[in-house]
């Protein structure tokens, strides 16, 4: 776990599945809070996820730590900040500030991924063509969000909501780091605990803020389910194998494209009306990815590169 991260079609292809999915998950969670309450819908996703992912791995066998290296304190509190607190922290934080600015605070977490990544993990150094094309991704989304991105709510507890949307990009990142660092662990036995970790605070969470679960109807039923099936027990498993093979940085990627698939998606499903600068901010992300990313692109296709690119 000490050297460059090798980047396989594999790694490019979960990247690519998990901007799609997450950015198709604004959609239904927008639905679902319709019959179900902020936290009790985190605290549903969570929860269904991680029976889901329990059951998964003990037909696997059950085995967490693959050698006599362990590390439960870095494995409990990357469970709590890879869906817990940041789910927590955004549907607090997304009743004051604009969707533009929450938008916006997501894409951030890459640029927070590059100093972490290079302080903690070994291999994943920042360069300035890396620096560079998470600049230019960045500002793919800015232009994407338009002028709501940063226009304020009028809400007095604002910034406070702000603080809180940063805060979850923030918990992403760290996640991200100390699962990288972990020993060597079986994929699905991590995925597993991080949820189980995460379900232990977000469900006493919920009862303290919002009182004894809602009785939802069936379709909400159905839609925390789905939640919790695919976004969230089943992009867990993906965003988890390439943070442990392609690293962190390079999951930071996904950041990016959220925002463009939710829009898109939006305009596809919801209808609603296309922006040209839609086009702008397509090409200033992919270009992101692609300064960011080059040398693994030429290790990819047979090009050699120096060990720093």
């Amino acid at each position: 776990m000490h050297t460059q991260p090798e980047i396989t079609p594999a790694n490019w292809g979960m990247v690519a599945t998990l901007g799609l999915v997450w950015g198709a998950t604004f959609l239904f969670i927008e639905l679902a809070l319709e019959g179900i309450t902020p936290f009790w819908l985190a605290a549903g996703r969570i929860g269904f996820a991680a029976l889901l992912a329990v059951a998964i791995w003990q037909l696997r066998g059950g085995r967490l730590f693959l050698t006599q290296d362990t590390s439960w304190g870095a494995l409990a509190v990357s469970g709590l900040f890879n869906s817990a607190v940041p789910f927590m922290l955004l549907s607090w934080g997304q009743q004051t500030v604009t969707s533009g600015f929450a938008g916006v605070s997501m894409a951030s977490g890459a640029l927070i991924m590059l100093p972490l990544a290079h302080l903690f993990v070994p291999g994943e150094r920042i360069t300035t063509r890396r620096l560079i094309g998470m600049l230019v991704g960045f500002a793919g989304v800015t232009v994407l969000l338009g002028g709501q991105a940063f226009t304020s709510s009028g809400d007095p507890m604002e910034p406070f909501g702000r603080l809180a949307c940063i805060g979850a990009a923030s918990c992403y990142a760290i996640s991200s780091v100390l699962m990288r660092r972990l020993p060597p662990v079986d994929p699905f036995g991590l995925a597993a605990m991080a949820l189980v970790f995460g379900s232990m605070l977000v469900i006493p969470a919920a009862l303290v803020v919002e009182g004894p679960p809602p009785l939802p109807d069936t379709r909400t039923l159905w839609i925390v389910a789905l939640l919790g099936l695919i976004p969230t027990a089943g992009a867990n498993m993906l965003r988890i194998l390439v943070i442990r093979s392609a690293g962190p940085v390079f999951m930071s990627l996904v950041s990016y494209q959220v925002p463009m698939w939710s829009v898109i998606l939006g305009i596809i499903i919801l209808g609603e009306p296309f922006r040209p600068a839609l086009l702008l901010a397509m090409g200033l992300i992919l270009l992101g990815v692609l300064v960011s990313q080059w040398g693994a692109l030429c290790r990819l296709f047979g090009r050699g590169v120096t060990p720093n690119s």
